[in-house]
């Protein structure tokens, strides 16, 4: 275990970082799902704008790869322009 003051903040840090990056991330999976599963178009346009922003700050803080956020970005755009 930590032994320095330095060394035990750090420790905190981490878990607090650590937990707000899996809770944002499994949010941003959530909604890519639930965009992928909307039949209706206007909602899915209407989701698109706030999926992109989650992915895109995700992409920003390095918890995902910024091209990972870039293909999902695409494959999501791709789907709602099939979508009748």
């Amino acid at each position: 275990m930590a032994n320095h003051k330095s060394a035990l903040k750090r420790v905190r840090q981490t878990a607090t970082r650590n937990e707000r990056n899996r809770y944002q991330h499994k949010t941003a999976r959530n909604a890519v799902r639930k965009l992928r599963d909307t039949s209706d178009k206007k909602e899915a346009e209407k989701l698109l704008p706030e999926v992109n922003a989650m992915l895109d700050k995700l992409a920003k803080r390095n918890v995902i790869h910024k091209n990972k956020a870039a293909n999902l970005k695409s494959s999501l755009g791709r789907h709602i322009n099939k979508l009748k």
